[in-house]
């Protein structure tokens, strides 16, 4: 998701950016209770909507995190709690003021991007880290509910080709060539990440294009040379595309974790998405994306299916 998850898809996220929507199997989050105040992980909040009250789920305005979006407003529903759907609604940047300001209740996100966009100084790079830090970071209207083992990674891919011909295995292979390349990704990818980039692995593009959705194509066509692919991206086996490897983290842990208004959820509602979060994997979450990007079934059918085949719907 990030890309962030936010911004995609795009996800992080992604996006939400993010959104975000390759990637390593993590645990649930670690740290305390995020609407409880101290207490383990995902223990429902002390306090929260009324039994009567409608949470509202949104999602950014990429495919990934519509999908993740619709998971959470189904499982909700099936534990009998009323909802109100606004998916598609845009990058991280619009979604977060939502979040606080309460016109949203719950927001697919990815833990790595939130708090790139949080706190870009942040060196937290595995779950338990990132989601501590966000713990720390979060203002006291939101909180984080049980991360997912599924992970959809911001990534830097070239083809199989540029990848052969210029021996780019991991970012740090770029610094050589950076300056004859186009980058591209999700509109938001340059002010998120540009100055990341030349600090941490000293890369000056040539030229920074945003091509959202279509940059596993940018790809391809060689409209771009280097590209921010989701790592659940279902285009990247399918256009044999490479995503180079972080040594240095850059882009951390992106697990798929709820977001929440803490006034907006209560025990019931809290349940119904740490289960949705014990359950998704980033395997699944390739086999889903599969299904919306390349099959383009509907989202909704798609999170149904899931759910149904989980014991959740």
């Amino acid at each position: 998701m990030s890309t962030n998850h936010g911004s995609r898809r795009a996800v992080v996220l992604g996006t939400l950016a993010a959104l975000a929507l390759g990637a390593t199997a993590c645990g649930s989050s670690g740290g305390g209770d995020p609407l409880g105040g101290g207490s383990a992980t995902g223990s429902p909040a002390a306090s929260g909507a009324g039994a009567g009250s409608t949470v509202v789920v949104g999602s950014a305005n990429f495919p990934e995190n519509v999908l993740l979006g619709s998971i959470y407003s189904q499982a909700l529903k099936a534990k009998g709690v009323k909802v109100e759907e606004k998916f598609n609604i845009g990058s991280r940047e619009v979604l977060y003021g939502q979040l606080q300001s309460g016109s949203l209740s719950v927001l697919p996100e990815y833990n790595g991007s939130l708090l790139a966009y949080l706190d870009a100084k942040s060196t937290a790079a595995t779950t338990e880290e990132v989601n501590a830090a966000l713990t720390k970071t979060l203002p006291a209207a939101l909180g984080i509910l049980d991360s997912s083992p599924a992970e959809d990674k911001d990534s830097l891919s070239v083809t199989q080709e540029n990848a052969d011909k210029y021996g780019l295995k991991s970012i740090a292979d770029l610094t050589a060539k950076a300056g004859e390349f186009t980058i591209g990704g999700p509109p938001e990818f340059k002010s998120r990440r540009e100055q990341q980039l030349k600090d941490v692995y000293g890369l000056n593009f040539k030229e920074w294009k945003p091509t959202g959705d279509a940059t596993a194509n940018a790809l391809k066509d060689g409209t771009i040379q280097v590209g921010n692919v989701f790592t659940t991206d279902p285009k990247i086996p399918q256009l044999k595309l490479v995503p180079l490897t972080d040594p240095k983290n850059l882009f951390g842990a992106q697990n798929v974790t709820p977001l929440v208004n803490k006034a907006g959820v209560n025990p019931t509602a809290t349940a119904a998405l740490n289960a949705v979060s014990a359950k998704l994997d980033t395997a699944g979450l390739t086999a889903l994306m599969k299904r919306v990007a390349i099959d383009k079934d509907d989202p909704s059918a798609v999170a149904k299916d899931w759910l149904k085949a989980n014991g959740l719907g």
